[in-house]
């Protein structure tokens, strides 16, 4: 809305709306955001924090939720708590507990083999405060019913990988509410043996669509990781992530030497254009989609997540909801933080342009407000040695 006020009280929104109906409390201090774009602050549904930069650089980049999807126990609970309780520099932090079988091939601290370790684990994350479970490759189909049976009996939700011994169909049902990564939906979609293109008006696909809508089933497809990590080597990295051009040596260098071989350029394409239809395909089947990086540039790696979407054929406004409400329903706290309203969060980004018209300004990010703390964009991103 234009020529509107929001008023902030002790980290809360206590009123938005219209000039002409929101008074003013006299005194309060004044951030005049004329030519500007307030919105809701973003969420970055799927990260890995995994250093003390993180929670400055998500910031400058306008995220004040964002979900770590598996890293070390200790590091994320302290820098959580260091946010939460003593104003640390940081987006709030939703956690999901890793874990998977144990063996050679197990990844990660946590593991479960048997129904009563699989118990035990998500008893373990709960009295730690997180608030899923995220499953791992190598779990077995009685541990996994184990592991959901008892996320959802103590308030928590299931969200990973699909592991191999089940198909998604059968995670899904076992009680995965959520699916980290799209080639786990896309695997649903094509008939059996097809290693080929997906075809839309298949069976097979209409199947998989209807299944998703009828168990409520979030994606997080992760796309702009997997252009990052598999793009052809002959291509410039700074024509799809402009970020790159800020970001410190020591990180751009790690990106720059990502990609396959270009002689592999033309399937790398086809994937890609791929992945955007199957994303395209989900959003118009109302198929929540919540916007997540893993582990593409910080903060940069949601924007290009989000200008991948409107590729995909969302709305622009669409693409930022995918970061702002649709992100908060899915982890059930839409009635605390997702949009700007009296009573929420006051977690907010003003913005040079209107990424509603131009889904690129969602890079430029001038201040954000993160539990009521104001920050200026530019000066975080220095504080961690990012061009501004």
């Amino acid at each position: 809305m234009l020529n509107s006020v929001v008023i902030v009280k002790d980290g809360r929104i206590v009123a938005a709306g219209r000039r002409r109906e929101v008074q003013i409390p006299a005194g309060m201090a004044i951030v005049n955001a004329r030519g500007q774009t307030l919105l809701p602050g973003l969420w970055e549904m799927h990260i890995h924090f995994s250093g003390v930069e993180f929670g400055p650089a998500l910031l400058a980049a306008g995220i004040t939720t964002a979900r770590d999807c598996g890293g070390e126990f200790e590091f994320l609970t302290t820098e959580r708590d260091e946010i939460e309780q003593r104003h640390g520099v940081g987006p709030r932090l939703l956690l999901a507990g890793l874990v998977d079988a144990s063996g050679i091939n197990g990844f990660g601290a946590v593991t479960a083999d048997t129904p009563d370790e699989a118990r035990t684990v998500v008893d373990k994350y709960k009295a730690a405060g997180f608030q899923q479970i995220k499953l791992y490759t190598y779990l077995k189909p009685a541990v996994i019913g184990s592991l959901s049976s008892e996320a959802h009996r103590v308030g928590m939700s299931v969200t990973g990988h699909v592991p191999n011994s089940v198909n998604t169909y059968e995670g899904v049902e076992a009680g995965m509410d959520q699916i980290n990564h799209l080639n786990y939906v896309s695997r649903m979609m094509r008939a059996p043996g097809n290693t080929g293109a997906i075809d839309f008006n298949s069976l097979e696909v209409k199947k998989s669509i209807q299944f998703l809508l009828e168990h409520h089933t979030v994606v997080d497809p992760t796309a702009s990781w997997g252009e990052m990590a598999g793009h052809s080597k002959d291509m410039d990295v700074t024509t799809f992530e402009p970020g790159m051009l800020k970001a410190p040596y020591t990180l751009s260098t790690k990106y720059m030497a990502m990609g396959v071989p270009a002689t592999d350029s033309t399937r790398v394409h086809a994937r890609n254009a791929e992945n955007l239809l199957v994303i395209g395909a989900l959003y118009r089947a109302g198929i929540p989609i919540v916007a997540g990086s893993d582990t593409g540039l910080v903060g940069y790696g949601l924007d290009r997540e989000i200008e991948l979407y409107v590729q995909a054929g969302m709305t622009p406004m669409a693409a930022i909801q995918s970061a702002t409400i649709v992100a908060a329903r899915a982890m059930k706290l839409d009635g605390d933080s997702g949009t700007i309203e009296a009573g929420k969060r006051a977690d907010m980004i003003l913005v040079n342009g209107n990424p509603v018209e131009n889904i690129h300004d969602i890079r430029k990010v001038a201040k954000v407000v993160t539990n009521g703390w104001m920050y200026d964009s530019g000066k975080l991103w220095e504080s961690v040695g990012f061009k501004p």
